[in-house]
């Protein structure tokens, strides 16, 4: 959940490159970074997995409601990977994220009104226990959207807080006499009030009042929300993320509102519940912030490796620098960030990479539709060490629809160009994008040329390379000034991949890069891109405008 409803995702420094205006000249480039980030520690499944994020409402409708529902997610699985290693028409994703699917009165589900029961619309609890059978048997993992910063005001938790002071759940959400007057974290500017009336008294609520945030310093409320873990894995889920990481515990206002010492001892206590329970669950942490702050997430690794706080954390500066790399032709910022992430990461963590998602302007509408920019972030994005997540329509170029609001981000899958997009056989619970007569899945599967063609390339050539996966970054892209490729070898064990991006609108030579082989054999190369050669601590290619090659080098 973003911070501030309405938000688009670009900054000040982003709207120019939004609206398509020149970069403002930098200074020249320093000499090459040649920064090393650690292979990730230890073997968790989820370390280089490939996540795909599901809106479920708007994902496949099964029964003509135009909602999507469980069964459509379902019936859907072999697109994103039909289990099948030798097969290369499928996806080929690793994981699925569900946004909410617990009962809750709203359509996108973040206020949650029963955390054991599955929303009506959906399905129902055995239609879940189908999806992650069926997941699992084509190899693929199953993670929820854990909302427990906050409930929905009709909870009935909330409601029986609300109703006297002397509730015995009185104390599961914070309630005050007088208003306490804080105003929003996110924002210095914001005036907005994190605290709400009613009859008995004035309770906080960091994003509005519609959803109470609870008390997580009451134990009854932790051992509540582990129980409800439990629940959820042993009915076969394989982790969670988790919403508004950052706003758990409140010790104050201003900054006792964000990522206090509180909220970081609550999460090693939650996680370490969570490995008792299933060992290899994963924690994916939505910690909104700047890449110091996120970093803190995943703990200390002096006695887990990958941290004992959240394994995986979503990476929001390096979407940002992505975007604006390729916006301003300009590779460097994404090299800028990998180096900040060395300083301030614990050695051998998992990154969680994305571009957008259910947040965020899509990437389609940013980049307006410009199809060589969305096929430089798809190859930026899975070449990038960690797990990288993927949003639903982002394969295919999907764009916001025509409103500036949530549900423009989040709309119907086109699965097609034909009435219902294929995704219903009745009225879609909101419209379609704009642009589906190309920006589907049916127009796109068997052009080899497409976006979508493109995804699965990336991520079957991932999948095909334990290096690209989970092995190290040595960077050889200056790390300051404006950079027009950007070039890095990804290494694991005696297997070395030298991926290399031209962020420019021009055909750039590239190299010498200084990696010991003989032999390079081509694992993803654009149209254009000359055949790597030189040799060892020479290695150089000609690559075309905003393409890349991806090369083993042996």
């Amino acid at each position: 959940m973003r911070p501030l409803r309405g938000l688009s995702l670009c900054s000040a420094a982003l709207l120019s490159a939004c609206a398509g205006s020149s970069p403002t000249p930098a200074p020249a480039p320093s000499a090459p970074g040649n920064i090393t980030l650690a292979a990730p520690a230890g073997d968790a499944w989820y370390r280089g997995a490939v996540f795909y994020e599901v809106f479920v409402r708007s994902f496949q409708d099964s029964n003509g409601d135009g909602v999507g529902d469980l069964p459509g997610l379902i019936s859907r699985l072999d697109y994103l990977n039909d289990g099948n290693p030798a097969t290369t028409d499928d996806l080929g994703v690793d994981a699925l994220w569900l946004m909410p699917v617990f009962a809750s009165p709203s359509y996108h589900g973040y206020d949650v009104t029963d955390y054991e029961r599955i929303q009506a619309a959906y399905g129902s609890l055995e239609d879940l226990q189908r999806l992650c059978d069926e997941a699992h048997r084509r190899g693929m993992r199953v993670i929820l959207d854990f909302v427990i910063n906050h409930t929905s005001a009709s909870h009935p938790w909330f409601v029986d807080s609300a109703s006297s002071a002397q509730s015995p759940k009185r104390d599961w959400y914070q309630w005050r006499a007088n208003n306490p007057a804080w105003a929003q974290p996110w924002d210095i500017y914001s005036q907005t009030n994190t605290w709400h009336q009613q009859d008995s008294g004035w309770y906080y609520g960091v994003f509005w009042g519609g959803m109470p945030d609870l008390n997580m310093q009451t134990p009854a409320v932790r051992e509540e929300i582990k129980r409800l873990a439990t629940l959820w894995l042993q009915r076969g889920v394989d982790g969670f993320r988790l919403d508004a990481a950052r706003y758990l515990i409140e010790t104050g206002g201003g900054a006792g509102q964000a990522d206090t010492p509180e909220t970081h001892a609550f999460w090693k206590e939650f996680s370490a519940h969570v490995r008792s329970v299933k060992p290899d669950a994963v924690l994916v942490g939505e910690n909104w912030s700047e890449t110091p702050s996120v970093a803190k997430y995943y703990g200390s690794t002096a006695t887990l490796p990958g941290g004992d706080e959240l394994p995986l954390n979503f990476n929001f500066p390096m979407s940002t620098r992505v975007i604006e790399g390729i916006n301003a032709g300009n590779g460097g910022g994404v090299a800028a960030k990998l180096l900040e992430m060395k300083n301030n990461y614990p050695a051998g963590v998992a990154d969680a990479p994305f571009l957008t998602n259910h947040d965020m302007v899509r990437l389609a509408t940013q980049f307006a539709n410009d199809g060589a920019k969305l096929g430089l972030a798809a190859s930026v994005l899975l070449t990038l060490p960690g797990a990288p997540f993927l949003y639903y329509g982002e394969e295919v170029g999907l764009g916001n629809g025509n409103a500036n609001n949530d549900e423009s981000k989040r709309t119907p899958m086109p699965w097609s160009a034909a009435a219902g997009g294929g995704f219903t056989t009745g009225s879609p619970w909101y419209a379609f994008s704009s642009g589906r007569e190309t920006a589907n899945v049916e127009a796109q599967r068997s052009n080899p040329r497409s976006l979508l063609s493109r995804y699965r390339s990336l991520i079957h050539a991932r999948q095909g390379s334990e290096a690209l996966r989970n092995g190290g970054l040595r960077l050889f892209t200056a790390t300051t000034g404006v950079s027009r490729t950007l070039a890095f070898v990804r290494t694991l064990d005696d297997e070395q991949v030298l991926v290399v991006h031209n962020f420019s609108n021009s055909q750039e030579s590239v190299g010498p890069f200084d990696v010991e082989a003989t032999t390079a054999e081509p694992l993803f190369v654009d149209p254009g891109v000359t055949q790597l050669s030189g040799g060892t601590g020479a290695w150089k290619a000609s690559i075309p405008a905003r393409s890349t090659g991806i090369w083993r080098l042996r």
